[in-house]
């Protein structure tokens, strides 16, 4: 499925400026989740309910209508490949960081952590990377502090649980 969701993304963006793939993008993202719940899903993937339907019932999920959008729907109702939608919205997420170079993560931790913090990481990998990363904390039960940036393939982490371990391993190599 990745193979042809490829092929729309690609036709998009040989289609549209930067400026644009990207509200596409973020137009096509605020549908995602309408994927993810079964009763929704069971909607678009009726064969009850007719195409126009499912592209009306898209797009009203849209906070601003968009033709190219729209269109897009349209030929993927068509072809019978609503499926794609979110397959097509990482792709097209991951084109407009490339063509942008701005790549965008998570801070995984069990502790909140200061806007400073994040800043700094997000500036020192910035410049590992030679790009624009930017970086969102979200809590979570990991111990330890965990990077993902997804868009480039990064995923850095530090455990409270694995440094007290090895700690221990190298205590007893010395005695």
């Amino acid at each position: 499925m990745s193979d042809i969701s490829k092929k729309y993304v690609k036709a998009l963006v040989s289609l549209v400026s930067v400026d644009e793939l990207s509200e596409i993008a973020s137009s096509i993202k605020e549908t995602v989740p309408a994927f993810k719940d079964e009763k929704l899903k069971m909607i678009l993937f009726s064969n009850d309910i007719t195409s126009e339907k499912k592209v009306e019932f898209l797009s009203s999920l849209l906070t601003k209508s968009d033709e190219k959008v729209i269109n897009l729907f349209k030929l993927l109702a068509k072809n019978g490949r609503l499926e794609l939608i979110p397959t097509i919205s990482s792709e097209l997420e991951y084109e407009v960081s490339k063509l942008t170079n701005t790549h965008r993560g998570v801070v995984l931790s069990d502790k909140e952590l200061s806007n400073e913090k994040i800043a700094d990481i997000a500036k020192n990998l910035s410049s590992k990377f030679d790009t624009n990363i930017e970086l969102e904390s979200v809590k979570s039960d990991y111990n330890g502090i965990k990077v993902e940036v997804d868009t480039l393939g990064v995923e850095v982490a530090f455990s409270a649980n694995r440094l007290k371990e090895q700690l221990k391993n190298h205590i007893l190599k010395s005695i």
